[in-house]
């Protein structure tokens, strides 16, 4: 296993002297390359395990690993495109909620409860090509709903089905919010400032109707963005009391925030502000306080040969970032930075918690140039 100690360093068009810079030890998770992670405890024996495609590795060493199922690859993608971790079933273990490109399908894998046995696999819906799936409490009851981003396809939200405790029962109910066709990039949260959070997709946003099961949820179509990361976030950047949204370029160079403002007349609009032009393919992106000063920040990477190779960028060195947003002077911490054979990006969906119960968020990127996860030392 690869382990290094280093302190991250903080960067606005050069390194800047006496920050007082969090520390983190790399290590290489197996000889994995799925592009998909997540980090939890598999066998309720209270220490957190690591989950990455067709494996998961035991806590607190992450040496032992255990085969989950066979996932299908094509090319250069392994077909898994999300690790979240639910109790489905309602069992007390938690399981996990996946979705693929090429099998068109969302579906769960159920935990053996922790078990060193292979996972059933269940089909949630076929819904055509799965960029990744997202997990939001849409209506605010405390309970997570799955929400792929599926490009040229409707937008469809999955409920999870719980008993009269609140236990998962292991099925879905599907919601289709909207007859329109949504394009790449998905975001959620509160656009207009009633409370209740909205979905954001690449051409506008979809305004949560005070009944989000029952009722069509009406559309505003305010910008376009052409490709969106996944997710687009809502955020209020420069601390005015709207929402602005945070979006990467998820197969181009570029990652940047639309602020929201008011015209003359009232209406709604958006200014873009550039954060970092220099590097490609943010797909993922994440908020998390990181140096625990109080304060958000944004977590994100460059994903690996998002399209093969065929991404301008693709070849760049990759990357493991986080930002201060500073109301929207936006600057760059590098927690590691490199070509592919040395260094880690994020793939299509990383994870940010404190695993090693030190008080200090971690971060664990897998991609198909590695799994590799960034153990927080603190300052």
């Amino acid at each position: 296993m690869l382990n290094m100690m280093f302190a991250a360093s903080f960067i606005l068009g050069g390194a800047t002297e006496g920050v007082d810079m969090v520390q983190f030890e790399r290590e290489r998770i197996g000889d994995v390359t799925y592009e998909a992670a997540a980090a939890f405890d598999v066998n309720n024996n209270g220490h957190v395990d690591i989950v990455s495609g067709e494996y998961w590795f035991e806590g607190p060493d992450f040496e032992t690993r255990h085969r989950i199922t066979e996932i299908e690859q094509v090319d250069t993608y392994f077909d898994d495109f999300s690790n979240f971790p639910m109790d489905v079933n309602g069992n007390g273990y938690k399981d996990v909620v996946s979705g693929g490109w090429f099998n068109e399908k969302v579906l769960w894998r159920e935990n053996p409860e922790g078990r060193p046995d292979e996972w059933a696999v269940h089909e949630i819906a076929e819904v055509g090509n799965v960029e990744r799936p997202c997990f939001w409490d849409i209506n605010g009851d405390g309970h997570y709903e799955v929400v792929p981003n599926t490009p040229g396809n409707p937008q469809r939200i999955f409920r999870l089905i719980r008993d009269a405790e609140g236990r998962g029962t292991g099925e879905f109910e599907k919601i289709r919010i909207a007859e329109r066709n949504t394009g790449h990039g998905l975001g959620f949260g509160d656009i207009n400032g009633n409370g209740r959070g909205d979905l954001v997709t690449s051409e506008g946003w979809f305004e949560q109707p005070e009944d989000p099961w029952e009722e069509e949820w009406p559309f505003h179509d305010e910008f376009e963005l052409g490709q969106g990361s996944v997710p687009i976030l809502v955020h209020d950047v420069n601390g005015n009391g709207m929402n602005d949204l945070i979006v990467g370029e998820p197969h181009d160079y570029g990652l940047y925030w639309l602020e929201q403002r008011r015209g003359e007349n009232g209406g709604r609009e958006w200014i873009k502000h550039m954060i970092d032009p220099d590097r490609s393919q943010y797909h993922d992106l994440q908020l998390h306080d990181i140096d625990n000063d109080g304060e958000l920040e944004l977590v994100t990477g460059k994903r690996y040969w998002a399209h093969r190779g065929a991404d301008p960028g693709a070849e760049d060195p990759v990357g493991v970032y986080y930002f201060k947003i500073n109301g929207g002077e936006f600057e760059r911490v590098t927690v590691d930075h490199g070509p592919s054979e040395d260094a880690s990006g994020v793939g299509i969906y990383f994870w940010v918690s404190d695993i090693t119960g030190n008080g200090w968020k971690d971060i664990l990127a897998p991609g198909k140039e590695g799994l590799y996860l960034f153990r927080s030392q603190g300052r």
